[in-house]
């Protein structure tokens, strides 16, 4: 007898009443992987009643790997950050953290944005709740010690405060797919996520990202748009996920929603930035000159193109190009989500977008990915693909630091010019691949693992289960039929789902 979450008449059921998904009743590589633990949870196991409720569980794991990748940096924090470059790039602990403690003038205690640095930076060039972040750390650091000690106890207390930002990020991620709590344990397990967690201060956009998604999903609308204000405001990539948010709500004509939640970010980014911009403007305005002027730098594929092929990679032409290629793959991924058999799902798309912004980018850094991770797992919450893409990202992360070992050493050890360039094929290659599969969900929906229940788009708020008043295309008008047949129960839902697979 199949499990309840399998039976197709289960979709009758509320979506707050269905059992909890078991990852490793659905997912091959999960239940082979389980068999380390005890195997695959039986037919007559009872679920979240005890005091380890998924949730629990998955921010335990995720502070345990976080942890495990502190314990990576250990050589770099002992000694190699203080010993010269190659050193922290042979034992691949490299971070930003205590190098830009004294770079960017925390350590002489002047205040971003504010107080001008020497050298050519002049001022800070992160965003400005980044800068708070990195401030609030500074003045947590202990005054005593000489200037390796304090670096140090930068990088710790840095560490502490990023450790939140995972913890606030595993249970975002558990909680925005009611029924699916399991499958955040895709980003508490993440090995790149562990290994990339504490180069920068990535996290913190993250963490406010991961909590605007689970507001959507709940339907609060305006505190998605002041928590993806405040992840604007730390980072420039969230807001990208306005873009698909004004798609599907096109499709599904919830454009009082949109609108209350683009207000929202607007609003946020706004309280956050004027008194800076009003304040300091000049110390406001370098994140953003930075950005624009900044050269093509690693992982990126235009540095294939500049250093392989000899192309003439000048800043102006980089940044006009990318910004093509970026605005062409969200007019596809418009088309693709206006035009799908079925409505896409919000975390579908929002991968989708910012995986696009990351590939056309300039620089393709090796914390990126941590942009990508608790979009993945909600967009694509399938073992295989993801330990498939995650094998990639490792195998980069270890590439570019033998490959500065080889450009800063003077017997060139290391991996060479050639190697690295094979490794930033292998991890774009795997983006790709993780897209591919993605997109493949979204044009057959009856093969997308969170659907296969019954359910519509457990991260879509006012989405979920919402009728199309926009589509473009025959795979959508075969997905309205799709529908109307799937009210007619189970067998209906399995001859429409056919139907509107075949229209593609």
């Amino acid at each position: 007898m199949p499990s309840p979450q399998q039976t197709p008449a289960n979709t009758s059921v509320p979506h707050d009443r269905r059992p909890v998904v078991c990852p490793t009743r659905e997912d091959e590589v999960a239940a082979a992987g389980s068999e380390v633990i005890g195997g695959p949870v039986g037919r007559r196991a009872r679920l979240g009643i005890d005091v380890l409720t998924p949730v629990r569980v998955v921010a335990l794991v995720a502070i345990g790997v976080f942890a495990l990748g502190m314990v990576q940096k250990l050589p770099c924090y002992n000694w190699a950050w203080f010993r010269g470059a190659a050193s922290q790039y042979t034992h691949a602990c490299y971070s930003d953290i205590p190098h830009l403690f004294v770079a960017r003038g925390f350590s002489d205690g002047l205040i971003p944005y504010f107080d001008r640095i020497p050298g050519d930076m002049q001022y800070l060039e992160y965003p400005v709740l980044t800068g708070l972040f990195m401030q609030v750390a500074a003045w947590l650091t202990p005054g005593f010690g000489d200037l390796q000690q304090r670096e140090q106890m930068y990088w710790m207390v840095n560490a502490g405060m990023l450790l939140v930002c995972t913890a606030v990020i595993a249970v975002c991620v558990a909680r925005t797919h009611r029924r699916r709590p399991w499958d955040a344990l895709l980003v508490a397990l993440a090995p790149a996520f562990a290994l990339t967690a504490t180069i920068n201060w990535d996290l913190l956009a993250i963490a406010l990202t991961a909590a605007a998604m689970l507001m959507w999903s709940r339907g609060r609308a305006l505190a998605f748009g002041v928590l993806l204000g405040l992840a604007t405001a730390a980072k420039l990539y969230p807001f990208l996920l306005l873009g698909p948010l004004l798609v599907l709500c096109w499709r599904a004509g919830k454009w009082r929603e949109f609108a209350v939640a683009l207000l929202g970010t607007a609003g946020a980014w706004l309280v956050v930035n004027l008194p800076v911009m009003v304040l300091a403007p000049e110390g406001w305005k370098r994140f953003y000159v930075f950005s624009q002027e900044r050269s093509v730098d690693f992982g990126s594929f235009w540095l294939i193109l500049s250093q392989r092929f000899g192309l003439d990679v000048r800043i102006e032409t980089v940044n006009t190009a990318a910004s093509v290629l970026m605005l062409l793959a969200c007019a596809g991924i418009a088309a693709l989500a206006l035009a799908a058999p079925r409505r896409p799902r919000f975390a579908q798309l929002a991968f989708l977008v910012v995986a696009a912004f990351i590939l056309t980018n300039k620089v393709y850094s090796p914390q990126y990915v941590l942009w990508l991770i608790p979009l993945a797992a909600l967009a694509r919450p399938r073992w295989r693909s993801f330990l498939v893409w995650q094998a990639c990202e490792v195998a980069y992360f270890l590439g570019i630091w033998m490959y500065l070992v080889y450009v800063t050493t003077e017997h060139k050890q290391g991996l060479p010019q050639d190697g690295y360039h094979l490794a930033i094929a292998l991890h774009l290659a795997g983006t790709l691949y993780l897209c591919a599969m993605v997109v493949r969900d979204v044009l057959r929906p009856g093969r997308d693992s969170v659907r296969l229940d019954g359910s519509d788009d457990p991260s879509g708020g006012v989405l979920d289960g919402a009728e199309d008043v926009f589509t473009v295309g025959r795979a959508a008008r075969a997905g309205r039929e799709a529908r109307v047949e799937q009210r007619g129960g189970p067998a209906g839902a399995a001859t429409a789902a056919r139907r509107a697979e075949g229209a593609v």
